[in-house]
C-alpha cells in the first residue's frame, strides 16, 4: 500500500506547527471557583466572629439558679459574679465554677451551662449535714466526706451532734480529730434510715469505739467505721429480733448482741 505523498505530508506539517489551541473554558473557571470558594469561607468566618463576639444578639442579660436550699439564688448569683453584657462565648464557665464553690463552701458541686441565645445557668449541688459540732452558741455543719462546711445558730433538725470524748495522750495524738470525725461520719453515714432518724448523738471515744445514742434511752456501740453496710444489717435484723432491747452491740457485725428491756 503507498504512503501518503508529498502534498500530504506538506499540509500535515503546516497544521503541526500552526498558532497553539486555545485553551478549554473549563480550565478557566476552576481557579475563579476556588478563589470564589475561599473569599465566601473567609467572609462567612468574619460574620460568624462578629455575631458571637461583637453583636448585641448573643450577650449575657440573665442568670438563672436552680438546686438551691438553704442557699438563697441572690447569694448564688452574687458569688458567681457572672459578667453580664458580655459575649455568652467568652464566658468562663469553669472559673465561675470555682468562685462559687471558695465563695459559697455549702456548695458541693454546680454546673455552669450557657444557655443560648443570652443565658447563664447555674446547678447547684448543697452539702447535707450529717453531723454537727457544739461550737459555743453555734454548730459547725459536717457533711458526708467530713467537710466542715458551715457554722449556724440553730442545730439542723435530725441531724445528730457529735461528741469527741478522747484520751488526748493516746486517742488524738496517734489518729488526730480529723480522722476521727472522719470516722464518725462514716459511721452516720451507714446507719439504717430509721436509725439514723433516731439517731440524737454519736460520740467517738477512740478510733474502734464509737457510741450511738438513740431516742428514748438506746445505746448502740458501733465499734470503728469499718464494715459500716454489714453493721447496719446486723442492727436492722438485731432491731426487729429484740425490739423492747435498750443496748445493741455490733462493733462485731458477725456477732451482734442486745441487752436490756
Amino acid at each position: 500500500m503507498a504512503g501518503p505523498s508529498t502534498a500530504e505530508r506538506g499540509e500535515r506539517q503546516k497544521q503541526e506547527s500552526g498558532p497553539p489551541r486555545p485553551p478549554r473554558v473549563g480550565r478557566l473557571r476552576r481557579p475563579r471557583k476556588l478563589i470564589i470558594l475561599l473569599v465566601s469561607v473567609v467572609l462567612a468566618g468574619a460574620a460568624s466572629v462578629w455575631v458571637l463576639y461583637g453583636s448585641e444578639w448573643l450577650r449575657v442579660d440573665r442568670v438563672t439558679v436552680s438546686g438551691t436550699q438553704v442557699l438563697t439564688a441572690d447569694q448564688v448569683r452574687k458569688a458567681a459574679d457572672v459578667p453580664v453584657g458580655s459575649p455568652l462565648i467568652s464566658v468562663e464557665t469553669d472559673a465561675i465554677a470555682a468562685r462559687l464553690r471558695r465563695e459559697l463552701p455549702r456548695i458541693d458541686s454546680v454546673d455552669v451551662v450557657r444557655s443560648w441565645p443570652n443565658g447563664i445557668g447555674l446547678k447547684v449541688t448543697e452539702r447535707t449535714p450529717v453531723l454537727i459540732i457544739e461550737k459555743g452558741t453555734k454548730y459547725v455543719e459536717v457533711d458526708v466526706k467530713g467537710v466542715r462546711f458551715a457554722t449556724v445558730s440553730d442545730a439542723p433538725r435530725g441531724v445528730p451532734a457529735l461528741e469527741l470524748k478522747v484520751s488526748r495522750s493516746v486517742g488524738l495524738r496517734r489518729f488526730g480529730t480529723d480522722r476521727l470525725v472522719r470516722e464518725a461520719v462514716r459511721a452516720a453515714g451507714d446507719l439504717p434510715a430509721a436509725v439514723a432518724r433516731d439517731t440524737s448523738t454519736v460520740k467517738v471515744r477512740s478510733y474502734d469505739s464509737i457510741r450511738l445514742e438513740l431516742k428514748g434511752g438506746r445505746t448502740v456501740d458501733w465499734g470503728s467505721g469499718e464494715k459500716g453496710r454489714a453493721k447496719a444489717r446486723a442492727l436492722t435484723a438485731l432491731m426487729k429480733a429484740v425490739p423492747g432491747a435498750r443496748h445493741f452491740d455490733v462493733s462485731v457485725p458477725t456477732a451482734p448482741a442486745s441487752s436490756g428491756s
